[in-house]
């Protein structure tokens, strides 16, 4: 048997950007029939990024992909020997199919279509595509290959047919966005539906940021025992070699796995850096206030994009503490971000004034302290109308499952780093940036956290602890635990079920907050589709129902 060597390609495609995906695989192929590859790998979709969502819907669209794809096949047909599997929308007998398609000698010489389109947490796959029916292989040097997308290794059949057809190896474009923990669960699933079935399997997994998503990479072959052969560096584009022989994966490169907080700070990184070079802003303002998020935020920003491109607004109020002051300053000198100082006392006066007569009588409530909140957002996004920065907003998933947050104010903003962090991440992931060299001041780690929109506030004076909070978000919302389950767990009654009842009636917020990263198994965005106008109460249900 001759060795047949493999190019994984794992690739930052950015959606609908044809000509320059396409030059992008094209790069790779050379570099791969460079190293001596004959096949090259590239993930789901490649041609196209992924996910395209309703863009596959029109059909311009499809029909370029189909263009470029043929334009691609000519484009290698300097490469003879590469066979090429890329992926692409396409259209097979009249329906819109995800396609894999292998290049050979210039040509398009067959072309799979995903079996299994998964309509679940953030896909949507059916409302784009049909699912296909054809299958593909092909044979180099004795080895004998087939084709199957992603989803399709999620369960036991199509790989089970790709055995039963005398396939060794089973090749797998990906798709596959990052969570927490979603590393592990590839490898599981993959050694309980490829491996099992006496397969081979070489898995490219694109990487990069698209809008909410983070794809890791993380690409990767396993022999037919499940043992790991080869694996790719993650948060990283990179063209992983594996050498076959007889269908039999051989040792090779194994990039070292991160750990759990050093896996989140590059999926932030990566999500952060993406969405803002691939939608062309300039650089970033941060509101920075001396509390842990703004802190974390800055500090994910100028690792992210360089502090050059960075720039901190301190907006004090009457209530700010000069210790906020301070640490706000201190962290943006430790981390070289620019930074102003632009106090509110002036224009939240105004507001005072200009609605004095509409307010007589009525005592100082959450309004004057959302007041606040929203000249603080205005000044925002007045500075990013006037230089095209777009603005990070601050808040966590804590804050944002319970409401507490400020529509128009801390709300206000393009993109929301920290969205998908619960407060307690929020705190985890300070301490792990300052064990990579100290620039979040202690006092901001230690002291208790505080909107500061009011005499000696503190978060705890309205949310009950965070380590509480946290544990029933993570139950009911991202796990989809019910009251009563909770409660006999042995959380407390009264505060699960207030707690609840703010995730359910805070909806109309989340719906108006800017897109932000999903980093766990379930976030408010693409995985949480529950109406605003709702009359059911689980919280007052007695164990009548989930939600």
């Amino acid at each position: 048997m001759k060795p047949v060597r493999i190019a994984l390609a794992q690739i930052d495609s950015v959606v609908g950007d044809l000509a320059g995906n396409r030059a992008r695989i094209l790069r790779c192929a050379r570099e791969a029939a460079g190293a001596g590859a004959q096949v090259l790998l590239t993930p789901e979709l490649s041609l196209c990024g992924y996910p395209p969502e309703d863009l596959v819907l029109r059909e311009s669209f499809v029909a370029a992909c189909e263009r470029e794809a043929a334009l691609l096949a000519r484009d290698l047909a300097s490469l003879p020997g590469l066979h090429a599997i890329v992926g692409h929308p396409g259209r097979i007998e009249g329906r819109r199919c995800n396609c894999a398609s292998l290049l050979r000698d210039g040509a398009i010489a067959g072309t799979y279509a995903k079996r299994e389109l998964p309509n679940y947490d953030v896909f949507d796959e059916q409302r784009t595509f049909a699912p296909g029916g054809r299958t593909l292989g092909f044979e180099i040097g004795g080895t004998r290959f087939a084709v199957a997308i992603c989803e399709d290794t999620w369960f036991d059949r199509i790989p089970g047919q790709a055995a039963a057809s005398g396939a060794q190896v089973l090749l797998v474009p990906n798709g596959s966005p990052w969570n927490v923990g979603k590393g592990a669960e590839r490898l599981e699933v993959m050694r309980r539906n490829v491996s099992a079935q006496g397969l081979a399997i070489a898995y490219a997994n694109q990487v990069g940021g698209q809008d909410e998503l983070v794809f890791d990479g993380g690409s990767f072959v396993l022999d037919a025992q499940g043992v790991v052969r080869a694996r790719a560096p993650g948060f990283a584009e990179h063209l992983l070699l594996a050498d076959f022989v007889g269908g039999v994966a051989q040792p090779g490169t194994l990039a070292p796995e991160p750990g759990a907080e050093e896996a989140l700070w590059q999926a932030l990184l990566l999500g952060l850096r993406d969405y803002v070079g691939k939608n062309g802003f300039p650089g970033v303002l941060v509101g920075l206030s001396g509390g842990v998020d703004s802190a974390l935020t800055l500090a994910l920003a100028c690792d992210a994009l360089g502090p050059g491109r960075v720039r901190a607004v301190l907006m004090p109020s009457r209530f700010t503490a000069p210790m906020s002051i301070e640490d706000a300053r201190a962290l943006a000198q430790n981390l070289g971000a620019a930074t102003e100082v632009l106090p509110i006392e002036a224009p939240f006066e105004s507001f005072l004034s200009l609605l004095a007569l509409p307010f007589a009588g009525r005592p100082w409530d959450t309004t004057e302290e959302n007041l606040q909140a929203r000249v603080r957002g205005m000044i925002l996004m007045a500075l990013s109308n006037k230089t095209g920065s777009i603005v990070l907003t601050t808040g966590n998933k804590s804050e944002m499952a319970v409401g507490y947050c400020t529509l128009y104010g801390d709300m206000a903003g393009g993109f929301a780093v920290i969205k998908d962090l619960t407060k307690n991440q929020v705190y985890r992931l300070c301490r792990y940036r300052n064990g990579l060299g100290e620039v979040i001041p202690a006092r901001i780690l230690d002291r208790a956290p505080s909107a500061e929109l009011r005499d000696n506030q503190t978060d705890q004076d309205t949310l009950p602890p965070y380590d509480l909070l946290d544990e029933v978000i993570a139950r009911y919302m991202e796990r989809g635990e019910g009251v009563p389950s909770m409660i006999a767990a042995g959380l407390p009654a009264e505060p699960v079920r207030r707690i609840v009842r703010w995730i359910r009636t805070s909806e109309y917020k989340r719906r108006q907050a800017p897109v932000g990263i999903r980093v766990s198994p379930r976030a408010f965005g693409r995985d949480w589709r529950y109406p605003i106008t709702n009359r059911f109460r689980e919280e007052e249900a007695d164990g009548a129902g989930e939600a």
